[in-house]
């Protein structure tokens, strides 16, 4: 191996125990490629490699990492669209004999499928930092830290002052794409972990002084994703228990009712349009 294959926003260079993916830079690109900039993917992170057809006249070459071994896919938990799968090489059609050719040589070489036991491939590096709705956000690979902004943040953030996280107080970190009404990233402390019964519901959001909000369109998935992607490597790091992405729970029928209402009155006052009023008071009654 050792050949590289370009496709759009991406080329890949194989070698024989890992592909290298380097991500293009420009106005088309996916802003989370050009965050990720390159990533070196072993084989024994993937589980299988598929080629099919594309459209306007292009194939799909696409690795499918096995589960827990990117901790990127990880925080993602499946919420990444699929122009944004950063294992996806988009090529045109006239390129499907070698792209078949270097997917069968991909195939010889992977021997596992199951989840990983750690991860495979490395985390984004540090430092890395992002503005958020309501405050900025910094990790430095030992501690993350959120700063209020005084136009977004809440009172109850406001009251409990600027926030630091040591990694080794974390238990996990779960991120909701700010593609979806009431994106966020919230860090999942072990102590609260432990103290809240199974049955608690976790606070709002925006009245967690361990969450930092996306907004309506605002905390860009370039930069809050690789983020998050690098505080749960870094917790698993620090701890080999499991840690986890925490997916969303049933909520509260009155949360949901107050949060419809809210919703109600951004659109009243014409800050979100009746098309995403109407698509994400679906999203919220499905959480019921």
């Amino acid at each position: 191996m050792g050949d590289v294959l370009t496709g759009f926003h991406a080329a890949w260079e194989f070698a024989s125990d890992s592909v290298l993916i380097r991500y293009e830079r420009g106005i088309r690109t996916p802003k989370l490629f050009q965050a990720l900039g390159e990533r070196r993917v072993p084989l024994a992170a993937l589980a299988r490699v598929t080629l099919t057809a594309g459209r306007r006249g292009t194939v799909v070459l696409r690795a499918e990492p096995r589960p827990g071994a990117d901790p990127l896919m990880d925080a993602a938990d499946g919420q990444l669209k699929e122009g944004s799968d950063p294992y996806r090489l988009v090529l045109p059609a006239e390129q499907a004999p070698l792209a078949e050719h270097h997917a069968d040589e991909l195939r010889e070489r992977l021997t596992e499928t199951g989840p990983a036991d750690r991860h495979l491939v490395a985390a984004p590096a540090v430092p890395l930092r992002f503005k958020a709705y309501d405050g900025k956000a910094s990790f430095d690979g030992a501690a993350v830290r959120f700063r209020w902004s005084w136009t977004g943040a809440s009172s109850a953030k406001w009251k409990a002052g600027d926030q630091s996280f040591p990694v080794g107080d974390l238990g996990g970190v779960r991120w909701r794409s700010p593609e979806v009404y009431e994106g966020h990233l919230r860090l999942l402390r072990r102590e609260a972990g432990a103290a809240s019964g199974a049955g608690t519901a976790p606070p709002r959001p925006d009245q967690d002084p361990a969450a930092v909000v996306f907004g309506l369109g605002y905390g860009p998935v370039h930069e809050s994703l690789p983020f998050a992607a690098a505080v749960l490597a870094a917790v698993r790091a620090a701890a080999p228990a499991p840690v986890t992405t925490v997916a969303a729970g049933r909520r509260d029928p009155a949360d949901i009712a107050d949060r419809i209402r809210h919703l109600g009155e951004l659109h009243r006052a014409g800050l979100v349009t009746d098309d995403e009023f109407s698509v994400k008071k679906a999203e919220l009654l499905a959480e019921l």
